[in-house]
């Protein structure tokens, strides 16, 4: 059976296109969510159109039962998604029917009651304290521009040193030179936080702008491609990805490794895991935990800190 789309059902379609116009307008998913999530739930209905012998119209959303989800996973699973991405398209789907018990009364016990695959725990492996010095030490010979090595050295100093995420350090501008010492950075879902800025960041960062070529200014990019455009996220990955070949480095040696390394260290110097936890833009410590690789013990004491109410209920 080949993967086909919802465009058997006009309403299907109808309600699925309506679903994602207000995710996109009311709750302010980012297109490239409403992208992953048109095309998980369009393969689940097109599924079911194939797996019923008819368009998945309206009224047979609601007639779904246990079978038929087990049928869709089992396909997808033939088909060879993984695990974690079967369990993103089930919660696209989830959130599908969510939305139509609320907007269209359409109640599907048997789609909300569907299991999440289990999946296999992936750990973030950070890069010694070691390896990212000297990372950043070879970066600024591994170009034949020496203001192109001095430009990775800064961005790759502010993913270590101050835990940015790639598209967060390459957001900055020419307004946020010199850096300060505090630095608002907005994340995903737009959250917004401050991050304290190392003296070897603002160092780093005002070298390469006195080496740049090109004019840095107003609300223009701070770091710039060869051209003198904004600097590709893919070329961050390239030269991290050189990097950890010549240095002989592990596979998992990649850009966001450093922040994972940036956490970890932060942790190992005494650092306290909630600091962490506002300091990475965590929406949860849970999530902290596992960037850290910090024990369930040591969770349950940073919870029982924060939440003393909840220590005393226990008691």
């Amino acid at each position: 059976m080949t993967r086909t789309s919802a465009t058997g059902s006009e309403g299907a379609v109808a309600l699925l296109e309506r679903w994602l116009a207000g995710l996109s307008a009311v709750e302010g998913a980012s297109p490239k969510t409403v992208t992953a999530y048109r095309h998980d739930v369009s393969g689940y209905l097109g599924f079911l159109a194939q797996h019923w012998g008819e368009p998945a119209g309206k009224a047979a959303l609601a007639r779904v039962s246990t079978r038929d989800m087990r049928s869709w996973m089992a396909y997808e699973r033939a088909r060879g998604l993984s695990a974690r991405s079967l369990a993103r398209a089930l919660s696209a789907v989830k959130s599908f029917y969510r939305w139509l018990l609320e907007a269209e009364g359409l109640d599907a016990p048997a789609v909300v009651a569907t299991r999440t695959p289990k999946i296999k725990a992936r750990l973030p492996r950070p890069i010694s304290a070691d390896a990212a010095r000297t990372m950043i030490d070879t970066a600024e010979v591994q170009h034949k521009q020496d203001w192109a090595g001095t430009r990775d050295v800064a961005i790759l100093t502010l993913l270590w040193g101050c835990g940015l995420r790639i598209s967060e350090a390459l957001s900055l501008t020419a307004r946020d030179v010199p850096l300060p010492d505090m630095l608002r950075i907005t994340g995903k879902g737009g959250k917004e936080r401050l991050v304290p800025v190392l003296p070897a960041a603002t160092k780093a960062v005002e070298a390469y702008v006195r080496a740049c070529p090109w004019e840095i200014t107003g609300d223009n990019p701070l770091f710039l491609g060869i051209r003198g455009g904004a600097l590709n996220p893919t070329q961050v990955q390239k030269t991290v990805r050189d990097l950890r070949l010549q240095l002989g480095l592990p596979e998992t040696t990649t850009p966001h490794a450093l922040r994972h390394s940036f956490a970890t260290h932060l942790l190992e110097a005494g650092g306290d895991l909630r600091s962490i936890q506002e300091l990475l833009g965590h929406a949860s410590l849970s999530t902290t935990q596992v960037y850290t690789g910090v024990d369930q013990v040591r969770l349950l004491e940073v919870y029982d800190q924060t939440h003393p109410r909840a220590s005393a209920d226990k008691n």
